[in-house]
């Protein structure tokens, strides 16, 4: 069994940036976020559960009604609670499932929220990404179709890093490319390292 080590970050911190990387050195990377909506629309379990709380209007052929849901979740903080418990099982699950195929040393779980939901307690280790606020901001501005306030809001129902770092066993302050590769690239050979020196 490979060892789990989760990777997260803020928004807008370059953690799927971090994965991509991790990948490219051949460890399987599990991207959460990724993973729910694809179990959103293709899960028949999950389908009937979300369209038993929120209506029928949240699928349209078949296929989830993004727009319809966003809508509903981001303005009452119930429904997205409501939703994120249909969805986490679900994905912790296919996790499970996705881990016991693997047969690298390590793989990676990529999820903005691990500490906040409590997912970091199933991983060995945490590498945390993080950057300073105004990069960050930057960055999402320049990737998504966003306002100021509306990535602000989104920051804003995240743990803080300072909250974050010390909980994390690894943390790597993204802000120029070439040196968070250094960082990872290190990481790797440490996690390697560790994983063989305990017969895995």
């Amino acid at each position: 069994m490979p060892k789990i080590i989760g990777l997260t970050g803020g928004i807008g911190s370059g953690k799927s940036k971090v994965a991509l990387r991790f990948s490219a050195l051949g460890i399987p990377c599990y991207i959460a976020d990724d993973r729910a909506k694809d179990l959103m629309n293709t899960s028949n379990h999950l389908k009937e559960a979300v369209c038993k709380v929120f209506g029928s209007e949240s699928y349209l052929d078949g296929v989830l009604n993004r727009p319809y849901i966003a809508n509903l979740v981001f303005k009452d903080a119930s429904a997205l609670a409501q939703l994120n418990a249909l969805v986490h099982p679900a994905v912790a699950q296919d996790f499970i499932e996705w881990v016991a195929v693997q047969e690298a040393p390590y793989v990676i779980k990529e999820a903005a929220i691990l500490f906040e939901n409590g997912g970091s307690k199933l991983c060995d280790s945490v590498i945390l990404i993080t950057a300073p606020e105004a990069l960050r901001l930057k960055r999402v501005l320049e990737r998504d179709n966003s306002s100021v306030e509306a990535i602000q809001d989104r920051m804003s129902k995240q743990w803080s890093d300072n909250r974050k770092i010390p909980l994390a066993d690894y943390h790597i302050e993204n802000m120029e490319w070439d040196d968070t590769v250094l960082k990872i690239d290190a990481i790797h050979q440490k996690l390697i390292q560790t994983s063989l020196s305990k017969g895995n």
